[in-house]
This record gives C-alpha cells, structure tokens and sequence, in this order.
C-alpha cells in the first residue's frame, strides 16, 4: 500500500497535470482504504497525554497589545456563577478573535472546566456545518449521523453537551442572532454550570442572545504605536526623524490592530520618508472615498494589496480566497495550485518552482495578508477574505461559494460570462443538473469541485468552458472516465 501511494506522489510530483482528478481519484481510494483501517483500530488518542483537562489543544496566537483590560473583564464574567452568557462586540479587526484565543488558551491551562470548545460561524450562518464542528470538537464519531435532518443531531448534540459537563462554548465572529435550540446547545445556566461566549460586530446580537455585553475598542493612539513599531522593523523605530510621519500613518489605520499590522508589513524596514509621506496622502484618499466603518476597514487593507508589486503575486493572494472562510490551507497544496494556474513561471524544475512558491507564500505572510497558523498551515482573516472577495467580484471575477453546505450548483444566471474562477468546494453537491448548466462561461479558466459527494457529471457539462484548464474533482465520487471532456 505505502509502494504504490509513493508511485502517485511520484507521478504527481514529475508531471504537470490539466486535471488533478486524474491522480486525485486513485490518492482519494487509498485515503480512504487508509481511513477505514484507522477508524477500525483502537483509539490512539486514549493512550497519548494531551494539554487541555479533554484533549483539547492550544490555539495558535500572537501578542495582544493594549487589550488587557477587556480581556480582564471576560475572564471575570466566565469565573462568575450569576453569568452564563457573555457577547463581546466590536467593529471588525478589533481584535475580538485573538482576544477570545488568549481566553481559550487560558481556560486549558485552567482546567476549570471540562471542555473548553472553539466553533467559528462566519458570515453565511448554517446549522448543520455549526453542528458538525461542534460534533467534530465532542470527537463524536460512533453516535453522530453522517445523513440526517438537523432536528435528529440537534438533540443527539444537546445530549452529548449535557453529558460533557461544565464546558465553556465560544462561538466566533457571529453576524445574526443564534438559536441555541435549534442548534442543539443546552441552555447555559448556573446551575449545569455551562457558559457561552460569542464574539460579534453587532451589539444587537448580544443583546438578544441575553449576553453580559463588553466592547473591544479600538486601540488609543499611543497603543496603536506601539503595535506599528514592533511590526514595522528594528532600522525603523531606531529612525527618530520617521517618527513624526509614523505617528500621523498610524492614526490613520484608526486603533484597528489588524490594519496596523498589515500596513507595518506592507513597508517594513522602508526608510524613505517620501515613500511614506506618500502612503499617507493614499491612505488618507481611499478613506475619504467610501463611507461606513465597514468599508473603510475593506479600504485600509486594499492599499496594502495593491502594494503588493508583483502582479503574480497578487494573483497567487486572490486565490486563497477560492477556500471556504477560517479555512487552513495546506501550504504545498497551496503553491501546487499556484503552478498548475501559471502563477509561477517555469524555471527549469519543479522543485525549483515550488522554491518560488515557498518565496512567495513567506511574502504573504511577512506582509500579513496571510497568518502561519502552523508549520504546514495558512489562513486568511475573515476581514482580509472580505477584502478579497471585494476584488474578486468585480475584476478579477470570481465566483466564490466554497464550504456553504449548497446541495446543488448555483443558479444558471450566476454563471456570468466573464467570470474566470469558480470554488465551489467543501460543499453536498451530489448531482450535476442538466436544469442549471451553465451556458456561457467563455473565461472560465479554473472549476473547483472538491470534497463534494458528486457521482455523475453530464456530458454536456463542460461545453461552454472552452478555457477550463484546471479542474479538481478530488474527495468526489465522480470517475474518471465518466467525463468525455477529459479523456
């Protein structure tokens, strides 16, 4: 077995392939051979000792600067009996989420109680993907239903949770109001000792979920400084005759520590006082140009991108928005993507491609348009997601619904004709109707299927995708020989 799944590794890494299904389809069989011998073996966890009083471990996180206070407040309303709900609300890139990380790390080391349990809902709300991470957090996998409606695993869910004991549940960036019972999520009380954090930019979602409400703030001026020359580079704080120009870019990033970052990275260790002199003039620009607190954030991190000089470069930043929101991208599937798509150019060898994919990928993060999540990992915050999918709607054109839990391709007026990218990935698309085959997709370049229960495709799928030149049909059950177009 491990021969055989070196030989597609090989033939994988020798060849450039026009659709990854053709190597995905056989990786796919001995996943999942691989994946019953695991499931069928006795638990490796039970004998490994973990952090965390069930197993749970650490999240990833960076140095919180000129929050403490906030932080103090939610510790105090979680080691309080009288409270079981906290809402915590700010604008977006406030920093709710690196703020509730810390708390969650602190509640392991802790150990006051028996779970702590992380799920983030994101924008586009849905029970059953909310169900599934929380089931995914319990490690249920004997008594949860593959299929099923969402009132039979609310209630296996609601059972699960009272049989965990005291646990705290935070529920990251929720955009709108919350049925705990339609989820499956006991009632937090003082007396199952349960609580629920959630994190919001809405102050009305705290209030109607019945939460104890505590505001994250932007940072003060001086705080905001703080955070910028620890990003911005030794040679630059050093530099007494930038601090004046410094001071007036920061206040214009507005206390949000996420915009302090990726600005600071954008021009890290630059020591020309025109450059920035410059910046704050664009800066100042965008944001005299659009109107709302939202869009002036999406604004702020848009000069950042547009910074960037190299227009493969930002070609290669657009596409980890094709993944569904929080997701954690794989780096060396990431760069493989970028080959296939032409976003590198050939330099001889493959290894010496993917070198330049690694050179890339570390330009992204040092700029913190992406976060190293782990050794292997990255991810993108969901305001820089929003700032891409800002682009990305208008040109280049994408078409982005990955990880929604759609069960049918969107409508046939959605496929535009100057669209280039679709990402439908992550979804329970099982059927390809013939009702909504798209009729003129003349531009459309990349289709991205994977980890969707397909089985069959039609034939006349593909017709109008003259361009199509990358397809992933891996983690489907669709075969090969079953598309006419690529055989």
């Amino acid at each position: 077995m491990i021969s055989e799944a070196q030989v597609v590794e090989n033939k994988v890494s020798n060849e450039r392939y026009l659709c990854r299904a053709c190597n995905g389809k056989l990786v796919d069989e001995w996943t999942r051979e691989m994946k019953e011998r695991l499931d069928n073996a006795p638990d490796a966890s039970e004998g490994l000792a973990m952090d965390g009083p069930s197993g749970e471990l650490p999240l990833p996180i960076s140095e919180i600067v000129g929050q403490e206070s906030v932080r103090k407040e939610i510790w105090a309303c979680l080691m309080q009996e009288e409270v079981s709900k906290t809402g915590v609300w700010g604008m977006g890139s406030v920093g709710k989420t690196i703020i509730m990380k810390h708390i969650h790390n602190d509640l392991l080391k802790e150990q006051r109680f028996e779970r702590v349990i992380w799920v983030t809902i994101s924008k586009e709300f849905n029970v059953l993907k909310v169900q599934h991470d929380i089931a995914s957090a319990l490690k249920l996998k004997k008594d949860w239903p593959k299929e099923g409606d969402k009132l039979r695993r609310a209630a296996i869910l609601s059972e699960m949770l009272k049989k965990a004991g005291k646990h705290v549940l935070i529920l990251d960036d929720v955009w709108d109001e919350v049925s705990l019972e339609e989820v499956g999520l006991p009632e937090p009380s003082g007396s199952n000792g349960c609580k629920l954090v959630l994190t919001t930019r809405s102050e009305h979602v705290c209030k109607y979920m019945g939460c104890r409400v505590i505001k994250v703030k932007p940072l003060s001026e001086q705080q905001a400084l703080t955070l910028f020359l620890s990003k911005v580079g030794p040679n630059i704080v050093q530099n007494q005759t930038l601090m004046p120009i410094l001071r007036l870019v920061v206040k214009e990033c507005a206390g949000l520590p996420l915009t302090i970052i990726v600005v600071a990275g954008t021009f890290k260790g630059e020591e020309d006082p025109l450059i920035w002199k410059n910046a704050i003039r664009e800066l100042k620009e965008r944001i005299e140009k659009v109107e709302g607190v939202e869009a002036r954030v999406i604004e702020r991190l848009k000069f950042s991108f547009d910074h960037l000089k190299d227009e493969k470069v930002k070609y290669c930043f657009l596409h980890c928005a094709l993944y569904p929101e929080d997701y954690e991208i794989k780096k060396d599937e990431l760069i493989e993507c970028w080959i296939e798509e032409g976003f590198i150019d050939d330099m001889g060898t493959r290894q010496e491609m993917k070198d330049k994919g690694h050179v890339i990928l570390k330009k992204l993060e040092n700029n913190c348009l992406l976060e190293n999540v782990s050794s292997g990992f990255v991810k993108m915050h969901d305001a820089v997601r929003e700032m891409t999918l800002s682009i990305t709607r208008m040109n280049p054109r994408y078409m982005i619904q990955a990880g929604l839990q759609l069960d049918e391709l969107p409508k046939k007026e959605q496929w535009s004709p100057d669209i280039e990218k679709v990402s439908l990935m992550c979804n329970s698309i099982s059927e390809i109707s013939l009702d909504v085959l798209p009729t003129k997709c003349q531009l459309l370049t990349t289709l991205l299927l994977q980890h969707n229960p397909i089985k069959n495709i039609p034939n006349s799928f593909f017709t109008n995708m003259p361009c199509l030149s990358v397809l992933d049909l891996s983690f489907t059950e669709t075969e090969t020989y079953q598309i006419p177009s690529l055989n």
